[in-house]
């Protein structure tokens, strides 16, 4: 038996022996690392980082979040019409620029205003420059906005996550990015067909039909985004975090808790954009106040 264990044991060793070597051979360094692009500013999430579902955002310990300059693919991503529209080029951007917002389709909706300045003015600077058109003699002014002025008041935005009325307490969310830029698509799709009572070629029969059906569309998705916001609803007789039963409910509920519904998510969602700026006219001195708008086609486009 020992002879038989000792042969093994040199027949291992034999085999070892002639086992190949296995050399990994690490990539060389890239001697351009070091000119990679580096954080140009730190923007604080209005969110302070709340409403992300797990994954979704790589926390920061300080409430600090490093911004990049955009690069000249994502300078033309945000050009690109179609991307646009989907969401897919500001998506790509902001994982791009914002490397800790993991899933920006998972972003609540009060931090997109404030992302995408941080990354403008990492860009491009502080000052945008914006046309806008006299109300009164139509006449085409350009005025420079200060975004960090407006990237101050987006980060100090609280949202107010709850509702109350009557015997009921209602917990609320931001929208996501992905909830907004598909109700934004519907919304258009639907207000195209509100163009048809220009069209000539149909009749009037045939123009109340369709106008009818868009109008009621409309409505549904109106109270589908409100349901969409609402993650519990307590009452003295329980409480519900089911998506089908928070639906059902806001479909029987009375006007005033609906109404009462809107009118708090269009405040909190007025108070975390960009406020308007007053301006004057150059030429006939009106003034009135000029919409400052995240229109990324426009925001992104050209350099102040």
């Amino acid at each position: 038996m020992a002879e038989q264990n000792s042969t093994s044991n040199v027949e291992k060793e034999e085999q070892s022996s002639i086992a190949p070597t296995v050399t990994v051979t690490q990539p060389p360094a890239n001697p351009l690392a070091g000119y990679y692009r580096q954080p140009k500013i730190y923007i604080k999430l209005p969110s302070d980082g709340n409403f992300y579902p797990d994954g979704a955002l790589d926390k920061s310990e300080n409430g600090d979040y490093p911004v990049m300059a955009m690069t000249a693919k994502d300078e033309l991503m945000m050009k690109t019409p179609d991307a646009l529209l989907s969401g897919e080029s500001t998506v790509a951007v902001i994982k791009s620029c914002i490397p800790a917002i993991v899933q920006p389709w998972l972003m609540p909706t009060t931090d997109v205003d404030a992302v995408l300045m941080a990354i403008r003015i990492a860009t491009y600077g502080d000052e945008m420059d914006m046309l806008s058109t006299c109300p009164k003699c139509s006449e085409e002014n350009k005025y420079t906005v200060e975004l960090t002025k407006y990237l101050n008041q987006a980060q100090s935005n609280v949202w107010n996550p709850v509702f109350n009325i009557g015997e009921l307490k209602m917990t609320i969310q931001p929208y996501t990015y992905k909830q907004m830029t598909k109700t934004n698509i519907k919304a258009l799709e639907q207000q195209r067909v509100f163009n048809i009572v220009n069209d000539e070629s149909m009749s009037d029969e045939e123009k109340i039909e369709r106008f009818q059906k868009s109008f009621k569309k409309l409505t549904e998705l109106t109270v589908d985004t409100i349901a969409d916001v609402i993650s519990k609803i307590e009452t003295p007789n329980g409480t519900s975090t089911d998506k089908a039963q928070i639906q059902e409910f806001i479909n029987n509920a009375d006007k005033e808790i609906f109404q009462g519904l809107l009118d708090t998510v269009t405040a909190m969602k007025d108070k975390s954009s960009i406020p308007d700026q007053n301006v004057k006219c150059e030429s006939c001195k009106h003034e009135w106040a000029m919409p400052i708008t995240m229109d990324q086609a426009n925001f992104f486009a050209d350099r102040s």
